[in-house]
């Protein structure tokens, strides 16, 4: 795991109230970390994932797994790094866990 994807893990989804895969596989691609109760897929993105290309990988991606009833959601790494809070409620309010609140704000 990147040092964002160990923050993340470490310091708020390892904490939640349901069970949070990481780096696991679905059909053949491995996500960052899986909700399987939520049906959500989250995502740390390197600055890689801003070349035209990769961007349209996670795209197509994205597509499939929303095809099979998965919600991805995607953060960049300058987000975990400058904004972990904000990411943190934006994940909870996806969960409906306005009430878990297991970091200090930013």
């Amino acid at each position: 795991m990147t040092a964002e994807e160990k923050h993340l893990w470490y310091d708020f989804l390892k904490k939640l109230p349901m069970a949070v895969k990481k780096q696991h596989p679905i059909e053949g691609y491995i996500v960052d970390f899986y909700i399987p109760q939520a049906k959500i897929v989250i995502e740390i993105d390197g600055s890689q994932h801003e070349s035209a290309e990769n961007a349209k990988a996670d795209a197509e991606r994205d597509e499939l797994l929303n095809s099979w009833g998965i919600e991805v959601m995607r953060f960049p790494n300058r987000r975990i790094n400058k904004a972990f809070y904000s990411v943190t409620c934006e994940i909870l309010e996806k969960l409906g866990l306005t009430w878990f609140d297991p970091v200090e704000k930013d």
